[in-house]
This record gives structure tokens, C-alpha cells and sequence, in this order.
């Protein structure tokens, strides 16, 4: 390189890769970025590099991975932490890597992860959040530190699974979770924990207006080592009355956790929490089997139509032919029809005699008031309390706790 009168802008970022040629919008994402101030490095170059002085002044690598990378695992971990060794920010980028080693990667230290082709902006909004000191443990660790609880419970597990998209899944978790929370009039309400494991689009966080932390993926990241203290504190808090562990804030795989982790995640929840509520994810995964098996009542949400009719049979094949215990499930019917349609009774009644099943949990169209609720980030208890599908809620979060109170007598 020639010399020129001006110093050359310093180096603030550079590419780690087999061949950085074979992520061309990688390069155009850099460039646009940071002009000429970033470099880059093969795989080999990048350990001795990080062990020269200018390598300190550097703000964060973009380590580009695809299949043909897996075999250097190993090697490439090194890189993460000899990058994290000098305070160097870590981009991980992937094209068609598996889950497993995707897990390990971000295990073993990277701060980000954006896939490969780069969605549009996502690389420099990756590149933001670096920059953006993290205000989580300032504003939010007292809220964590509130589960600081005695170890010594056996909450009851409430799954619930929606059958359909949009069928309201994620609505009945949320405000039953809510009305457990504050069904007792006396002066020790039950103490709830609302778990959203819809780790790519889960929407809990929204329906409460919460942040998505960063100790979520951190938890999930490292599940064999928690306990009650790091369980507690990637809670937050709503209204203090419900802790709440949201959905993480970026899109992960649905298998970077296994059954075993998500066992003991259930675990160490109703250690601590007298009900432990799950939205599951609207897909069945391998932990799927373990929530179910698991839990003390097992909600299926769906609708009079006949997509979720379709899934119904589709989910109890499945089951029986597992030997899964199909029969844990409790069927809730969505925008029920009104006790005066007698027209829409017997459609409910033909449904539920064809597929096998029993519709008693029959849950009231709430009309506008409940995406309202939804977008407003509260409860139906907040936002709407006269609310039809609000009062049959609550009916049933009585019914549960009721059942709770007379079980722990029993005991």
C-alpha cells in the first residue's frame, strides 16, 4: 500500500472468515458501515493478529461461518475468546449452520448473532445495540432480585398450546397467569411466574409491555448452571404481582434448548412459584413432550373452523401413536358462540363428537376490546374489566386456585 499524505483512517472492526468473497453483502454491509476503517482477516490470520498491539483499539469482529465451517469449531471459539480476552465486541454471521454448532458459537462468547444472507439494516442494527450500553442491570435488577424466594415449592404447570394461529393462545396465558395472580382477597396471593418459550416470535413481552432482557438468552444459554438467583433474575416484573420470563429479544432456534434443559427450567419455576403458566410455541418441538408430561393441566386453544379442527386430529394421531398422554389435554374453545346461537351450539357439539373430544372450557369472543388490550400492553383486568372472555377467566383462575388451595390441604 502506497503512502499518502494523510494517516489512514484506523482500523475499527474487521471480517473473520474462510473467504470473505463468499459473503458479498457482508462487504457491501461494511463498507456502507464504516467506509475504509475496517479490515480482513482469514482464519488463520485472526489469533495471531489479536496478539498484536493495534488489535486492542478495535471495536468488534464479524466472524462469517457457513456448513463447510463446522469442522473448525474448535479453533473458531478460540477466536471468540481471544477477541473477548481484549474487550472486542463479537458479531457472529451464519449461512446454513446447524442449531448445535450455532449454540456452541454463542455459548462459547459472541455478543450477536444475524444470519446469512443479512437481512436488511440487521448488521448495523447489530452493530448499534454493541454501542448501546446495556441499561438492564441499573434499571432492572431489583425487579429480578424480588424472586429471591424460598426453594421449597411445588407450583402447579399450566401449559398452553394454541392449535391455530391467531386462535388466542397466547391471550389466555397471559390474563389467566394475571388472574391467578391476583385471585385471593387475602392478604397472600399466589405467587406466579408467566414463561413464554416461544423463543422466535413470542409475544408475551408485548401483551405486558415488557422488555425482552438479555439474561433470557443468557439463562437459556447456560440452563445446566441455573439456579434460583440467575432464574430470578431474568424475570421482570409486572405490576408487582406477576414475574414474567419473556421471549428472548432476538429470534433463536426452537431447538437450542432440549428436553432436559427445559425440564429443569420447569424445575427450578415451580421451586419457587405456586403456578407456573407456559406459552408454548405455536410449532410441537422435541420439549414439547416434556411440558406436557409435565404439567398439571394442559391447554389446547382453537376455534370453530376447520383449520383447528384439522390440527386437532392431526395432534391426537400424534400422541397416541407416541403413547403421549393425549387425554391430559384440555380442549378451550376460542370466540365460542353465544348461549342464544343455538345454530352455532350444535356446530360445537358436531366438532367435538367427530373429533373425539370435550369442548367444556368454551371461552367468549371478547370483540375489539381484547387486540386493544393486547396492543396496549395490559391485561384485560387493566384494560377492559367487564369484558366477557375477562369474567370467564376469572372463573376459571378461581376454579384453579381452588383446586390448588384444597390439594395443598390434602398435603
Amino acid at each position: 500500500m502506497t503512502g499518502t499524505p494523510a494517516d489512514p483512517a484506523p482500523i475499527v472492526a474487521c471480517t473473520i472468515s474462510r473467504d470473505v468473497q463468499n459473503f458479498d453483502l457482508l462487504i457491501e454491509d461494511m463498507e456502507t458501515l464504516l467506509g475504509e476503517a475496517w479490515g480482513d482477516l482469514g482464519f488463520d490470520e485472526a489469533l495471531p493478529f489479536l496478539h498484536q498491539p493495534e488489535a486492542a483499539e478495535m471495536e468488534f469482529v464479524a466472524i462469517a461461518i457457513d456448513a463447510i465451517d463446522e469442522g473448525e469449531l474448535s479453533y473458531i471459539t478460540e477466536i471468540i475468546a481471544g477477541a473477548k480476552a481484549l474487550g472486542i465486541k463479537v458479531i457472529l454471521i451464519a449461512e446454513d449452520v446447524t442449531p448445535a454448532s450455532l449454540h456452541q458459537l454463542l455459548r462459547g462468547g459472541a455478543d450477536e448473532f444475524v444470519p446469512y444472507p443479512l437481512p436488511e439494516g440487521e448488521l448495523s442494527a447489530a452493530v448499534e445495540r454493541l454501542r448501546t450500553p446495556d441499561p438492564v442491570p441499573v434499571a432492572q435488577a431489583p425487579e429480578g432480585s424480588k424472586v429471591k424466594l424460598a426453594g421449597d415449592g411445588d407450583g402447579v404447570l399450566i401449559g398452553v398450546q394454541g392449535l391455530s394461529g391467531g386462535c388466542g393462545a397466547t391471550t389466555l396465558a397471559v390474563n389467566l397467569a394475571y388472574e391467578l395472580a391476583t385471585v385471593s382477597a387475602g392478604n397472600k396471593p399466589p405467587k406466579v411466574c408467566l414463561i413464554d418459550l416461544g423463543l422466535q416470535f413470542g409475544s408475551v413481552a408485548t401483551y405486558l409491555d415488557l422488555p425482552r432482557r438479555e439474561a433470557v438468552f443468557e439463562t437459556l444459554s447456560d440452563i445446566e448452571s441455573m439456579d434460583g438467583d440467575s432464574f430470578g433474575q431474568a424475570l421482570v416484573s409486572f405490576e408487582d404481582k406477576l414475574q414474567v420470563f419473556t421471549s428472548p429479544a432476538d429470534i433463536l432456534p426452537l431447538d437450542l434448548v432440549g428436553p432436559a434443559e427445559v425440564g429443569k427450567l420447569l424445575d427450578v419455576a415451580r421451586e419457587h412459584f405456586d403456578y407456573v403458566v407456559v406459552d408454548m410455541p405455536g410449532s410441537l418441538v422435541q420439549w414439547t413432550e416434556t411440558v406436557l408430561t409435565e404439567a398439571q393441566i394442559f391447554f389446547a386453544v382453537m376455534e370453530l373452523d376447520m383449520r383447528s379442527a384439522q390440527n386437532t386430529l392431526r395432534l391426537k394421531r400424534m400422541l397416541q401413536s407416541e403413547e403421549l398422554p393425549f387425554d391430559k389435554i384440555r380442549f378451550a374453545l376460542n370466540r365460542a358462540p353465544k348461549f342464544t346461537d343455538l345454530q352455532g351450539k350444535s356446530r360445537v357439539k358436531r366438532m367435538a363428537d367427530s373429533l373425539g373430544i370435550s369442548l367444556e372450557l368454551q371461552l367468549p369472543d371478547g370483540g375489539r376490546a381484547v387486540m386493544q388490550a393486547c396492543d396496549h400492553g395490559q391485561p384485560l383486568a387493566t384494560h377492559a374489566t367487564k369484558n366477557p372472555l375477562r369474567k370467564e377467566i376469572v372463573k376459571l383462575a378461581e376454579m384453579l386456585n381452588a383446586i390448588g388451595a384444597d390439594s395443598a390441604e390434602a398435603a
